[in-house]
């Protein structure tokens, strides 16, 4: 998969060199420059064509919307895949402490309905196996 991005990565370079050296051309157009217009105009296309063959061979990379807005916003598209991480790793701990607290009460709860409903709760325990609690 790696040989792909570097393939696309090549043509994209080649073809954003060869729209550069088309800019220059076009700036300083002498009629004498038309011939190097052509070839550079002709290598366009073709680098056209090979970006799009390296496009099929990638149909199946999907980019979240919001990697090209920071593009687009000149910032670094690494840094949406950080902050992604980052909102990860919170919403982790968020949900451990959930779960954390989630445990706890189910302990004191079943602690507490075993001293109102004793008999109830040794049925409970025998049935689900769960360990008196500390």
């Amino acid at each position: 998969m790696a040989e792909k991005f570097d393939n696309l990565e090549e043509h994209l370079e080649k073809f954003i060199e060869n729209i550069r050296q088309l800019g220059i051309i076009v700036s300083d157009f002498q009629p004498s420059s038309q011939t190097g217009l052509n070839q550079k105009l002709n290598f366009m296309i073709t680098g056209l064509q090979d970006i799009e063959k390296c496009r099929q061979q990638l149909h199946e990379i999907n980019v979240p919307l919001e990697a090209f807005e920071y593009i687009d916003q000149g910032r670094n598209p690494q840094l949406y895949t950080k902050e992604c991480l980052e909102r990860a790793l919170a919403k982790n701990e968020q949900v451990k402490g959930k779960i954390d607290t989630m445990t706890k009460f189910k302990s004191l709860l079943i602690s507490e309905l075993g001293k109102v409903f004793p008999e109830e709760m040794a049925k409970y325990k025998a049935i689900h196996g769960d360990d008196p609690p500390s």
